[in-house]
């Protein structure tokens, strides 16, 4: 069964792992990640939704115009004295109203400005959200080849204690160790192959895991470049990230929106000014009786009493402000906790690699002597396995720290606010988050030039 299932989890490593002409580099696989995410097309969509919301606000600003249009049949008769009249009949109007906003204190300016503040903050969330994307990339792919060298170790591994189980039996037959040294190594044997088969299955799921994030499977990997330049100073990159890190800018633009909420809140007591003009038209079907007629004007209206509806819409914003300060102060403490915990992170894995070198060093040394040592009689086959064993656990070691510092040097960047495609140069078109901004912040119709500009543009991202 155990022979079964070896098998069986080396015909899925071959099957899952792709034929190695590829070679996938760090930057590729970051770059798939940018190109296929499905969670930064979800918030590029939220984004759009924000511009929209400016356009809808913009639009309170531009001449309204509505139509009615009405057919009504009347019937019944009238008496006047011994006079009947027939009030049957058909009558047809229609009526065109067209309103502009002159002035309402601003309620509908701040309105647009909070909106626009809503946009900045998902800008700077959608930033966010970048960074983490590239962040997995990176995981992604350091995980891979630190499952696949890690399958190597142990297949080593196993061919070495073939060689010892070997050696234990051909002592055993001259009676140089006893029945219990080859039962130990047969049991070192069978715990390498239980390794070898979880070093597999953990691969196969390093594999999926790079697939998901990347949007293909992974080629041949070339090893990592040298480390991104990181700055030596903690406290400088606390400083930079308090100003620049896309989390803590996309709450202060939500301050600010909030903010100017509670202006645009305040506003709604005050009166509004618009103009509007009115034409109809009225026609009686069965008869030649018509009206047509039309108006202009000035209108002032405002609110007398709502029950306090709009005293607690202020109420409201202030609350809503606040919460939003409460939540800048957590945020900013936040990062720059998370810059110290990325920075202490690196530093600790900086260290357990210089530590591994040694190790290993010091392992291979002691497991050469051990051998040569039990070919002498002078040490037992439980030595000899306990040495291997440490120098198996050495390498691996060194393997896991290699590919935790380079994830612990990519969080320093996430940590600032520099995990991004623009400051890693990475070669793939960035996503414009202004451009299509800019073709809606004006609220054009359907049948304008920047209307048939956003049909395209949706189009194009519908085939994508």
């Amino acid at each position: 069964m155990a022979g079964l299932v070896k098998v069986t989890l080396c015909a899925l490593v071959v099957s899952l792992t792709p034929v190695a002409t590829r070679a996938d580099t760090l930057a590729d696989a970051m770059v798939g990640a940018y190109a296929t995410s499905g969670l930064l097309e979800q918030n590029r969509a939220l984004l759009r939704a924000a511009d929209e919301d400016v356009a809808i606000a913009a639009g309170a600003l531009l001449p309204i115009v509505n139509y009615t249009a009405r057919m009504s049949h009347s019937f019944g008769e009238r008496q006047i004295g011994t006079l009947v009249t027939d009030l049957n009949g058909d009558q047809a109007s229609f009526n065109i109203l067209a309103e502009l906003l002159l002035y309402d204190f601003g309620a509908t300016a701040n309105t647009i400005e909070a909106r626009k503040e809503t946009v900045l903050a998902t800008r700077q969330q959608l930033v966010s959200i970048e960074q983490s994307v590239l962040l997995r990339a990176v995981s992604a792919f350091m995980s891979v080849r630190f499952r696949e060298e890690f399958v190597t170790l142990q297949q080593n591994n196993l061919r070495v204690l073939t060689q010892e189980l070997r050696a234990a039996q051909d002592r055993f037959e001259v009676g140089e160790v006893t029945r219990t040294d080859v039962a130990l190594a047969e049991s070192r044997l069978a715990e390498a192959n239980s390794g070898l088969a979880t070093a597999q299955g953990n691969l196969l799921q390093a594999i999926e895991e790079y697939r998901n994030v990347v949007g293909r499977a992974p080629g041949r990997l070339v090893p990592p470049p040298s480390l991104p330049r990181i700055d030596g100073s903690v406290e400088a990159a606390k400083a930079l990230a308090v100003r620049t890190h896309p989390d803590l800018r996309a709450v202060q633009h939500q301050v600010a929106a909030a903010e100017l909420s509670i202006l645009s809140a305040k506003a709604a007591v005050n009166p509004s000014i618009s103009a509007n003009t009115q034409l109809s038209l009225t026609e009686n079907t069965d008869s030649s009786d018509f009206s047509r007629s039309g108006s202009i004007g000035i209108e002032l209206s405002g609110p007398i009493y709502q029950g306090g509806r709009i005293s607690s819409g202020v109420r409201r914003a202030i609350a809503a402000r606040d919460a939003q300060r409460g939540n800048l102060h957590t945020v900013q403490r936040n990062v720059v906790q998370d810059v110290g915990n990325a920075y202490a992170d690196l530093a600790a894995q900086r260290s357990s690699l210089q530590a591994t070198e040694g190790r290993i060093k010091a392992a291979r040394i002691a497991f050469e002597g051990v051998r040569e040592e039990a070919k002498l009689g002078a040490r037992t086959t439980l030595d000899v396995l306990d040495a291997e064993q440490e120098a198996l656990d050495a390498e691996a070691a060194r393997i896991s720290a290699q590919a935790n510092l380079y994830i612990a040097a990519y969080r320093v960047l996430q940590s600032t606010g520099r995990l991004t495609v623009k400051d890693l140069g990475l070669p793939v078109p960035q996503y414009d988050p202004a451009a299509y901004y800019d073709l809606v912040k004006g609220a054009p119709t359907a049948n304008s030039r920047q209307g048939r500009q956003l049909d395209k543009v949706l189009r194009a991202l519908q085939k994508e």
